[in-house]
């Protein structure tokens, strides 16, 4: 008996478009597992250059600021720089300043690295996100901007496990040599799997000024909240997981360093979960979709007081897939409500959106230090807040998300 040659069509497609969302997948993992994977070793750093747990934060998280300035770069020039080109050429550069971490001689030094890699990771980041935008349909992007996320999620959990496990084996600086080379495998995977795009100003639309762009874009309410809302997730996923470290490995949890890098495979639901964002967003609604992924995170905070491990990881799994969830949202949403060009919309989002995680590991780090644990996570908690009350503006003109 022979298959339907219309079923074998639709397998074919199925497998087709199967394999291009693991793909996206994986480019967003290759691109921004430095990002966050240098959380896992936040009280190694500390020790080795001698500074507090606030100091250290500030320096690992200088990357954040790389990437606000880097996103408005690319919003300000987005319709002269090839897709495919630009992204491959800041994974390639972002190995530079990866490698030099391993021998940086201070925490200066090591701050303004982070931010050298911030500049290249957001770089490649914002052009992936406008090729999206610009090559797949609005059915399609949906799920594109989901799987995109996901590698983002897998980098978090992967990253900080191999950034664990590599600097308790083999040391601090062989860590970052690891990164280096997964930063050329990114660049190497892009440069092979992603088709040659036209920036925008090559499609015939009528040049505008950067800023003119810009000014529409911050004249569109929905966009407007949306950037707004990118600031609030970052502000409050920086503030949970970068000082969380610090808790577990004091008193009275006391884990080890490597048991450090396994306390998050808290990551895990979220990598099952983010892929649906997309899907579920075009069902329900942003907004509503939004709301109950913040509110799954909001349920996590109360755990993460807990003095018990078991605890504070289901809080701390809770917030993610809740931050994750909401991110895919709200990255997606962007892409459909930018009525202009895309990658500034994007490169706009992101800088927004990395602004919130630079002040967030400054502003509760400072919190962390003076007031101690449980007033930091009343700060994430009241930055989620800002977040659902801004949601009420996630809506299209035309067509719901």
């Amino acid at each position: 008996m022979h298959a339907h040659p219309e079923m074998i069509a639709e397998s074919r497609r199925s497998a087709a478009v199967s394999l291009r969302l693991l793909v996206i997948g994986l480019a967003a993992f290759l691109t921004v597992v430095d990002l966050f994977a240098t959380q896992a070793i936040l009280p190694s750093l500390a020790r080795a250059y001698g500074v507090s747990p606030a100091g250290m934060g500030v320096a690992v998280n200088a990357s954040t600021f790389g990437m606000a300035v880097a996103g408005l770069v690319v919003a300000l020039f987005s319709r002269r720089i090839d897709r495919r080109r630009g992204v491959v050429l800041s994974l390639v550069v972002l190995a530079i300043p990866t490698v030099l971490l391993a021998s940086a001689p201070d925490l200066a030094t090591f701050a303004a690295l982070r931010v050298a890699q911030g500049l290249c990771m957001a770089a490649a980041f914002t052009l992936t996100l406008a090729y999206l935008a610009e090559r797949c349909s609005m059915a399609d992007s949906a799920s594109a901007f989901a799987a995109y996320i996901t590698g983002n999620v897998a980098s978090n959990f992967i990253g900080r496990l191999f950034s664990a496990g590599i600097a308790d084996h083999f040391g601090l600086a062989a860590n970052f040599y690891f990164f280096a080379l997964l930063n050329l495998a990114g660049a190497v995977l892009v440069y092979v799997t992603l088709k040659q795009a036209q920036p925008m100003a090559a499609t015939g639309q009528p040049a505008a000024s950067p800023f003119a762009v810009w000014g529409v874009h911050l004249r569109n309410r929905a966009l407007s909240a949306s950037f707004a809302i990118g600031f609030c997730i970052l502000f409050a996923f920086i503030g949970t997981f970068t000082y969380v470290n610090f808790v577990l490995v004091g008193e009275p949890i006391a884990i080890s360093q490597m048991s450090l890098g396994f306390v998050y495979v808290v990551f895990l639901p979220s990598i099952l979960t983010t892929p649906f964002a997309g899907r579920l967003a075009l069902r329900f609604g942003a907004r509503p979709t939004f709301w109950a992924a913040l509110a799954i995170a909001g349920l996590g905070l109360p755990l993460l007081l807990l003095p018990r491990l078991e605890a504070v990881m289901a809080g701390l799994a809770l917030v993610g897939v809740g931050t994750f969830f909401a991110q895919a949202v709200a990255t997606g949403f962007v892409g459909r409500a930018a009525t202009a060009d895309r990658a500034a919309a994007s490169g706009l989002y992101l800088a927004s959106y990395f602004l919130g995680g630079l002040v967030g590991s400054a502003v509760l780090g400072q919190v962390f230090q003076r007031f101690g644990w449980e007033a930091c996570v009343g700060g994430i908690g009241l930055s989620l807040v800002v977040a659902a009350l801004l949601a009420g503006n996630l809506r299209l003109p035309e067509a719901s998300y």
